[in-house]
């Protein structure tokens, strides 16, 4: 009994470790630029070397790499000693739906008010977003001695807020709002003074040159989003949920960037590709639409000096995970979701179907993930869409479309999804880990 109690309680610990983590990276990764960036750091830390694709690649059997596009996406793999069968990768997004700041931003209202203005990036629940601590991140672009130079940027205080109207002013409010992002979303950024104030874009760009370390004029290009400062945390009677922004898709990246750090494989060529722009289609030189898994891919076989025979050999023999949250079954709402077909917080891993292949989910796929999950000793869920309910996509059927291998659509199960804070599973990060885990060292 000791030994079961003390078994316990180190799992306990390993599960709160993992939450923890995540945390930390998630309220530190406002936008995918800082997400690929705190990726990066953790791939230094176990031994990665960067590669950069403007340069010559020398690529050896046992050596760990990983290469940046954009800044906002990454893909990094790791070569065994002895023989390369193929390719295990898994595959995740740094993206989350959120508001994006036009290229000039500011401008004020009333002769009082400096508001900022944005656009909708991605499938948004709007009102979520009114009545909260915002702030502002992402990259700038100025020129450097050797030619145009990134830098990211994170204004990390409470700089806006999005008001409701008041109840006084629109008494029919809680019978629904429809939500114009040019009128109703516009942040509050503070004050003007004086009588004939104007919105002053070089005080904008202030803030950010600030935190870069650069003069405002010297800012050539800029990225910015506007994020919500609330804090991950957790809840329920039994802190069994976790709540917090981004969840989806940085809890499938972090578990990805956790599995990957520590496998080792003695056959296959591990891989963890994170994509940027799957909310807006992935269509981007960066996103899962683009060359990008296909070039590294294509440039590990020129390393490895594999002939196309050779190269088209393992691609037949490689699997991808392709991990991005699913849609657990609504408290309030349970006939939003399939009769049967259906997951629930804390109840494990979720396998994705689509009849249409929105998801890249098939027979074989599935059994290959059902067997990964039993061998690491995890539950798994399956989730279908009604059929009178159209779903979105994700990453899988739109990698194989660039790079054909056998692929599974899976997920961790949460609520509100792409609502300014989300809630998932306590339990799930962890049965992630350890599947991905299995996954890597088969």
């Amino acid at each position: 009994m000791k030994r079961d109690t003390k078994s316990k309680k180190n799992a306990q610990e390993k599960v709160s470790s993992y939450i923890e983590g995540l945390f930390a990276f998630i309220d530190n990764s406002p936008t995918c630029f800082q997400a690929v960036e705190n990726i990066n750091r953790e791939l230094e830390q176990a031994g990665y070397q960067r590669l950069l694709e403007r340069c010559p690649w020398e690529i050896v059997k046992g050596g760990k790499y990983y290469v940046n596009r954009n800044d906002s996406a990454v893909i990094a793999f790791s070569i065994p000693e002895k023989e390369q069968k193929g390719f295990h990768i898994v595959a995740a997004h740094s993206d989350s739906p959120c508001f994006k700041l036009k290229e000039l931003p500011e401008f004020t209202v009333e002769e009082h008010y400096r508001k900022w203005n944005v656009e909708k990036y991605g499938g948004m629940i709007l009102s979520t977003w009114l009545d909260r601590p915002l702030s502002i991140a992402g990259r700038v672009v100025v020129k450097g001695t050797d030619g145009m130079m990134t830098k990211l940027v994170n204004i990390n205080q409470n700089v806006a807020v999005i008001p409701n109207v008041a109840i006084h002013m629109n008494w029919d409010m809680n019978k629904g709002i429809e939500y114009n992002p040019q009128t109703d979303m516009l942040p509050l950024a503070g004050s003007v003074n004086g009588k004939d104030g104007r919105g002053d874009q070089e005080g904008y760009l202030s803030l950010l040159a600030e935190k870069a370390g650069v003069m405002p004029d010297e800012i050539l290009g800029q990225d910015i989003f506007l994020y919500n400062r609330d804090k991950c945390s957790r809840l329920g009677l039994d802190e069994e949920y976790i709540c917090g922004p981004r969840l989806d898709d940085l809890e499938c990246a972090y578990a990805g960037m956790k599995a990957f750090v520590k496998a080792e494989s003695e056959s296959y060529i591990t891989m963890l590709a994170v994509f940027d722009n799957e909310e807006i289609g992935s269509g981007t030189k960066q996103g899962a639409d683009s060359s990008f898994l296909r070039d590294v891919l294509s440039r590990i076989r020129s390393g490895l000096q594999l002939t196309e025979e050779e190269y088209q050999c393992m691609l037949a023999e490689s699997f991808l995970i392709s991990a991005d949250n699913a849609h657990a079954v609504h408290p309030n709402h349970p006939e939003k979701t399939d009769a049967v077909n259906k997951s629930y917080l804390n109840e494990g891993i979720v396998i994705k179907y689509h009849g249409s292949q929105r998801y890249a989910t098939d027979a074989y796929s599935a059994a290959v993930m059902k067997d990964i999950c039993r061998e690491a000793e995890v539950p798994y869920q399956t989730y279908a869409n009604r059929s009178d309910i159209a779903g979105g996509s994700t990453l899988g059927n739109i990698l194989m479309a660039q790079v054909s291998m056998n692929t599974v659509d899976i997920g961790l199960p949460q609520l509100a999804m792409h609502s300014a804070l989300e809630t998932a599973g306590t339990k799930d990060l962890d049965y992630l880990i350890r599947a991905l885990s299995v996954f890597y060292s088969r």
